[in-house]
């Protein structure tokens, strides 16, 4: 498992998916040394390919900061937070997240969209 930092410590993760709200967008900005970027990125895609497999999965996509930046931000759509969380506590993933390289910080966090009058609808 790579090491888990939170973006906001008043609402951790484990927080967040207990509370019973939908859709959500789970952002989560990893630090990867530049050494271990490639097995990242396919051991990523073995978790994200257990990922969509599973109920109440909308979509995902990985983006990778420029100019060398060593970090990698996931975006993924879910229906709700129970779906994530009970996606999170799946074997499959767990197993599959357990071998992420060494040196990898994860900041996940959950969001909503919403509505900013005359420039985004939620």
């Amino acid at each position: 498992m790579p090491q888990v930092a939170h973006l906001d410590p008043s609402t951790p993760m484990p927080a967040q998916l207990r509370e019973k709200t939908g859709p959500v967008v789970l952002v989560n900005t990893f630090f990867v040394p530049r050494e271990v970027t490639d097995e990242f990125l396919e051991l990523w895609a073995q978790d994200a390919r257990v990922m969509k497999a599973q109920p109440g999965f909308v979509s995902t996509q990985m983006h990778r900061g420029t100019a060398g930046s060593q970090l990698l931000v996931n975006i993924a759509v879910w229906e709700s937070t129970e779906a994530l969380a009970a996606a999170h506590a799946n074997p499959e993933f767990r197993k599959a997240s357990s071998r992420l390289p060494e040196g990898v910080i994860a900041h996940p966090h959950v969001f909503e969209k919403i509505a900013v009058e005359g420039v985004c609808v939620a």
